[in-house]
């Protein structure tokens, strides 16, 4: 009989990390005599980073005896106390790689359903002072799980545990979280997750996208042996491996102005033989010499052509004091040559039959420009609505080719706002209606709540779209935005602080001798030095920002596009990232490199 031997419970907390603030809810301490445990936690407790940990489906960490005997011996360390994992009850008994998700257990005079694996994430390291403890849990099968609470009840340390159903499936803790973190991800596996209700939605997502990664496998014609993203940690984040690895030469074959500002570059292969596609919605990176006695700049811009053309096309907006685009605008010309590597990305245009929002301001609109090709191309019947905000007639880009475009789909609709339209601009011909493209415009749109949505523009633009977006009732995952700078960071329980430019580090742990790590969205070239540890911690020493959790090569949540180069991994990743990718948390640069943040 399985027993329950400690209840613990702690309120979040500010600690100090790295120099930095977390805020956590990891420090857990028995308690003593009878304690109510409701649908959302156990009383008395609770968690400091709700994105990833509590809720009804993760109201209670469970965690076992005989895993603190197994740490106890592997760390060699004999000062464990009970909640030392994080959990709020420790229990001898119910080990891992026998309990099975979905089942159920009274303890006490309440009643619960085992829902998930624990997530993994960097503070259970912190409170356990051992950095690696994240992919240590997973490497051992032993990351324990949590509860949902079907009754409330008190709970007492002492209580036996009686087990009162068993899950459909029969599929174990230990099992399921092998198919989500560990490589190999059998399908059938995969389908048999899926077939038990209680798992949580979290997880019910990343095996949909497991499933559906497997089912396209085949289909996407990528060479053999070619590494795959992990599709159930990475799903909408990062974009199928690149035609090419690191830079090639590609000619200039036209420049053609836009708008005002806005000019089009097509490049072709020197041997004219066509380019490799890209997908609607992705991005070419190019590294540019303006001055040949300086280092190279790298910018990214979004393809702007037909997808599968036989040549790209970029489209690239004059910056105040940008060396990159003024060098394009001022400088470059046909047959000139630059290096490209191959188009990435994630923000793509998705197969179905949903309707199609594809909303953009300014220079947005190129990515969505490239998708509307591929939904004419195809002749699509899904309705398609384009909305686009501009200054006016002038700085206009692609307004004739979007009105072409559109004719040619039955039942498009187009809505173009001008904000300050000039006296030849047409109402009705040029533009819909005078005015910014805000919030208010859009929700009085009334798009279809059942469409997926692609939204490109400043920042400030798509938070704005992506409310009303929402507010007319989209879901969030059907709301894609693409940012042409660098992305929004993610970094679980840490106090954000006034956005900082990305820098040069100010304290350089040793000589600048190192090979150079180039931030591509940052625009910023740094030298290596070991003493930063990880990729990730250089970029964090530059105010590069950056999206991690797990901070051992476990989750995924820093994979990263690699340009060009090539890193070494210490320690090496529970499941290494896809071809063309890096895991920059465990990563470091043996040599040159470029890195799409």
């Amino acid at each position: 009989m399985a027993t329950l031997v400690s209840v613990n419970v702690g309120l979040p907390k500010d600690v100090e990390w790295r120099g930095r603030i977390t805020h956590t809810g990891v420090w857990k301490r028995p308690v003593a005599g009878p304690r109510t445990v409701r649908r959302l936690n156990v009383d008395g407790d609770g968690q400091g980073d709700l994105a990833g940990h509590g809720g009804e489906q993760r109201a209670v960490l469970v965690y076992q005896l005989d895993s603190y005997r197994h740490w106890q011996e592997q760390l060699k360390r004999d000062d464990f106390a009970y909640g030392q994992f994080g959990e709020n009850f420790t229990v001898d008994g119910l080990p891992d790689d026998e309990v099975c998700i979905g089942d159920r257990y009274r303890i006490g005079t309440a009643e619960f359903e085992v829902t998930q694996p624990r997530v993994t994430c960097y503070r259970v390291g912190l409170r356990m002072e051992e950095p690696r403890m994240a992919a240590l849990l997973v490497a051992h099968a032993r990351p324990g799980f949590y509860f949902r609470v079907l009754t409330e009840g008190e709970v007492t340390a002492g209580d036996e545990i009686v087990k009162l159903a068993t899950g459909p499936e029969a599929m174990t803790v230990a099992e399921i979280d092998a198919v989500l973190y560990l490589p190999g991800h059998e399908r059938s596996q995969v389908e048999r997750a899926l077939r038990i209700p209680a798992l949580s939605p979290g997880w019910q997502g990343s095996m949909r996208a497991l499933l559906a990664d497997a089912a396209g496998e085949a289909e996407d014609g990528r060479p053999a042996g070619t590494a795959r993203s992990n599709a159930g940690l990475t799903a909408g984040s990062v974009g199928p491996p690149p035609a090419w690895p690191g830079f090639r030469t590609l000619r200039v074959a036209g420049i053609v102005p836009e708008s005002e500002g806005i000019s089009s570059v097509t490049l072709a292969a020197a041997d004219g033989r066509p380019v490799p596609p890209g997908l609607p919605g992705q991005f070419l990176t190019v590294r540019m010499r303006p001055r040949p006695d300086a280092p190279p700049v790298i910018r990214s811009y979004s393809l702007s052509g037909r997808p599968g053309a036989a040549a790209y096309r970029i489209s690239v907006k004059q910056e105040p004091h940008g060396a990159a685009s003024t060098y394009v605008h001022e400088h470059l010309k046909v047959d000139d040559v630059l290096e490209v590597a191959a188009p990435r990305g994630a923000f793509t245009l998705d197969e179905g039959t949903a309707p199609v929002l594809l909303v953009s301001a300014g220079v947005g609109a190129t990515p969505v420009l490239a998708m509307l090709h591929a939904l004419a191309d195809a002749g699509t019947r899904r309705p398609v609505w384009w909305v686009h905000g501009a200054r006016d007639g002038r700085h206009h880009p692609f307004a004739a080719e979007a009105r072409d475009l559109l004719a040619g789909l039955p039942g498009s609709r187009a809505y173009v706002a001008y904000s300050r339209p000039r006296a030849q601009d047409r109402p009705g011909t040029d533009y819909t209606a005078a005015g910014r493209l805000t919030a208010d415009v859009l929700r009085a749109l009334a798009p279809p709540a059942e469409a997926e949505a692609y939204v490109c523009g400043p920042d400030a633009f798509m938070a704005d779209m992506t409310e009303a977006l929402r507010a007319c009732g989209l879901a969030a995952g059907s709301i894609r935005t693409e940012a042409f700078g660098a992305q929004s960071a993610i970094t679980p329980g840490i106090a954000q602080g006034p956005a900082k430019a990305p820098h040069q580090p100010a304290h350089p742990p040793g000589p600048a001798t190192g090979p150079t790590v180039s931030f591509a969205r940052s625009g910023l070239n740094v030298p290596w030095d070991p003493g930063y540890g990880t990729l990730l911690e250089l970029a964090e020493a530059c105010d590069v920002p950056t999206r991690w959790s797990c901070r051992t090569g476990v989750c995924h949540t820093c994979e990263t596009a690699l340009l060009s180069g090539r890193v070494r991994y210490e320690p090496d990743p529970v499941e290494p990232p896809g071809e063309g990718d890096v895991l920059i948390c465990c990563a470091q640069p043996p040599e040159d490199l470029v890195l799409d943040l």
